[in-house]
């Protein structure tokens, strides 16, 4: 038997590597499958000048060996920027890396990462006249090809980013850059009309808000020059042409309609803007995708659709998430799995795994991660809980009325309901903070007190809802036209209502057509001007569904659903005086009910580290 010494010197080391460990690469945990070989990194920022001869601001950030950068050509990973790629505070720079600490893990393992302003915005030229607008879709293209170009890259691209920065990751894609080889957009609107008027009611806080934002980065907040700007006149001068920039909240305040045609740009942004309209390039793009989502969120619907509709490999994840969190999720973990099976060809499994994980609140930690193969999953039934006369004893509503799967057997039985236009969700609600706000829905009682409930009977065992529930409603108004809003809600042993989803319908956009995609078996409103129709004088049904969960319903809870007439902090409903009377039917003859998708069975679950 033979061991030389240089032989036996090498096992030793391998053993001191941790070389007999067994890799893993799962859902949250990654090891031993790539290292974080540097130690430290270097800033540059410049300028890139795209096809009009706009030039773009761009942080790039490469790891340094020993203090010295590093020239072997690596990945190179991006993100087109809305809300600075770097700011100002107490008169320093904070760059994204700064702010998104998960990026230095990323850097470390050998990627360069790079930070771009969209064009006006930032230390970026130009302006902008309407939000995706081709030019920046041309823009990612143009960035995209100059990165693979640079002697540092070794010409596999991707994209990261949420929110706008995942928006503009399916956009850029849908221009088919040949470098860009794999994206990672996290929480990213699929359909423009249905955010900024989800069932013909206008998103009022929302746009406002994001709107005022924007016009603040792009003209007053202090934001950092490139290097060569020494004294800030380029900066100034950028800054300059931001000025012009379109007022983002007057533009939609004025497109009511999917098919409202803007004047000063000749287009239609509900249909010729909204990413829906690319799903077509993006599926010929081949890029891959990892869909990022939460329930919280306002695009969990989005993120299935997206899924659904492409057929790129591409990955889901969605958890228990508002659209500023992602507590429980190493996103340097799954950032680095991805990027390293696309961008550096290691065989991490990843691809082999189901292609959705999902969180089922309310299930043990051990249990709660839950994987399919398919959206929604098959074994979801739908049941429908249907609005009954009787009283549940567990709220001072309007009408306290009872929630069960029993079809009302009565001829006669309605709830009539004055419009109260005070209530509300809240100001801590998933949309306020899509724009930066705070999120943390109350105790839903005070708001449920003001509007028809429909509650269950204490459970007498769990209930898994997962899926897409739906609300069918039979109503008659004094009123032509009304919004209408649906709570569903988990409420404990103490009386506290738990928020879990909503969904919401003007009556006069109840029309359902056939969906130019997959919309999951959902009720599809078109919301063209020439679909509108007056509510009649007697019962017209308005079908909707709520956004998606997947939430346990704990025995000894109730299931309520609640339907209001407004939600004022987040929505704009126009106020009639006196405010009109709503009647809600709970009859044979017009069963109001919502149908919830139940699942009986224990989902397949997935180990998950929980970092």
């Amino acid at each position: 038997m033979f061991f030389p010494a240089l032989a036996l010197a090498g096992l030793a080391m391998l053993s001191l590597k941790g070389y007999q460990k067994k890799p893993i690469s799962r859902l949250g945990e990654y090891k031993g499958y790539s290292a974080p070989i540097y130690q430290g990194w270097n800033r540059i920022s410049q300028y890139i000048t795209v096809r009009d001869c706009t030039d773009l601001a761009v942080d790039i950030f490469r790891p340094t060996e020993s203090g010295n950068l590093v020239n072997d050509p690596l990945p190179v990973i991006w993100t087109y920027n809305r809300y600075h790629r770097a700011s100002i505070r107490n008169g320093r720079t904070v760059t994204l890396l700064e702010k998104q600490p998960w990026l230095a893990t990323v850097l470390e393992h050998g990627y360069v990462i790079a930070v771009v302003d969209i064009r006006g915005s930032g230390a970026s030229y130009g302006t902008r006249q309407e939000v995706f607008a081709q030019e920046e879709m041309w823009d990612a293209y143009d960035i995209t090809e100059w990165f693979a170009a640079q002697p540092w890259s070794n010409g596999r691209i991707g994209l990261f980013g949420r929110s706008y920065m995942g928006i503009n990751q399916y956009l850029a894609a849908s221009r088919t850059p040949p470098h860009l080889v794999a994206i990672f957009p996290e929480m990213a609107m699929f359909d423009f009309y249905s955010f900024t008027y989800p069932g013909g009611v206008f998103h009022h806080d929302f746009t406002k808000n994001w709107s005022q934002r924007v016009k603040d980065l792009d003209t007053t907040l202090p934001n950092s020059p490139v290097d060569s700007d020494i004294n800030g006149v380029m900066l100034k001068s950028a800054v300059n042409d931001h000025l012009t920039n379109r007022d983002i909240f007057e533009m939609f305040a004025r497109l009511v309609y999917r098919n409202s045609r803007d004047e000063l740009t000749n287009t239609m942004p509900y249909v010729e803007r909204s990413p829906s309209h690319y799903l077509n390039e993006i599926k010929k793009s081949g890029v891959a995708v990892y869909h990022l989502a939460g329930w919280y969120d306002m695009w969990p619907r989005d993120a299935f659709i997206w899924f659904n509709n492409l057929n790129n490999p591409q990955k889901m994840v969605i958890g228990p998430w508002s659209h500023t969190q992602t507590s429980g999720l190493d996103l340097a973990a799954e950032h680095l799995r991805w990027y390293d099976y696309w961008l550096k060809g290691i065989d991490n499994g990843i691809m082999a795994e189901a292609p959705i994980y999902y969180y089922t609140m309310g299930a043990p930690k051990e249990k709660a991660w839950r994987s399919t193969l398919q959206w929604p999953p098959p074994k979801a039934e739908s049941t429908r809980y249907y609005f009954n006369n009787g009283i549940s004893g567990s709220i001072s509503s309007v009408n306290d009325r009872l929630l069960n799967t029993q079809p009302p057997v009565s001829a006669t039985g309605q709830d009539d309901y004055i419009v109260d236009y005070t209530t509300t969700s809240g100001k801590k609600s998933r949309w306020t903070n899509g724009y930066g706000g705070a999120f943390g829905y109350p105790d839903m009682t005070a708001n449920d007190e003001k509007g028809l409930t429909y509650t269950t009977k204490p459970l007498d065992s769990d209930i898994e809802v997962t899926g897409h529930a739906t609300v069918h409603l039979w109503v008659t108004s004094t009123a032509k036209d009304g919004d209408f809003f649906a709570y569903l809600e988990e409420v404990d042993a103490k009386g506290f209502s738990h928020y879990i989803t909503e969904g919401t319908l003007r009556a006069s956009h109840r029309a359902i057509s056939e969906p130019p995609f997959d919309y999951l078996e959902l009720p599809y409103h078109r919301s063209f001007e020439e679909d509108l129709i007056a509510l009649p004088d007697e019962a017209a049904e308005l079908t909707f569904d709520l956004h998606p969960t997947s939430n346990i319903f704990d025995k000894g809870h109730r299931i309520r659903l609640t339907i209001t007439c407004a939600d004022k902090d987040n929505a704009l409903t126009p106020e009639i005086s006196p405010p009109p009377s709503v009647t809600i039917f709970l009859n044979a003859n017009y069963s109001s009910y919502i149908s919830l998708p139940i699942i009986q069975t224990t989902s397949e679950t997935t180990q998950f580290s929980g970092k």
